[in-house]
């Protein structure tokens, strides 16, 4: 019985493990984009400007 109680243990610190790095991959994935969009607003304003 000990050792299934510590392999739920584990596996439940596993899943916790891959909540918070799935999480952080998307909030990381959708910064970027917005960052982009606005690096893509200002390049076409800055070309506008120039023409």
């Amino acid at each position: 019985m000990g050792f299934i109680n510590a392999f739920v243990s584990y596996l439940l610190l596993l899943l916790i493990f891959v909540a918070v790095g799935g999480a952080a991959v998307f909030l990381g994935i959708t910064m970027r984009r917005n960052a982009n969009a606005k690096a893509d607003q200002t390049e076409h304003a800055e070309s506008a400007e120039q023409a």
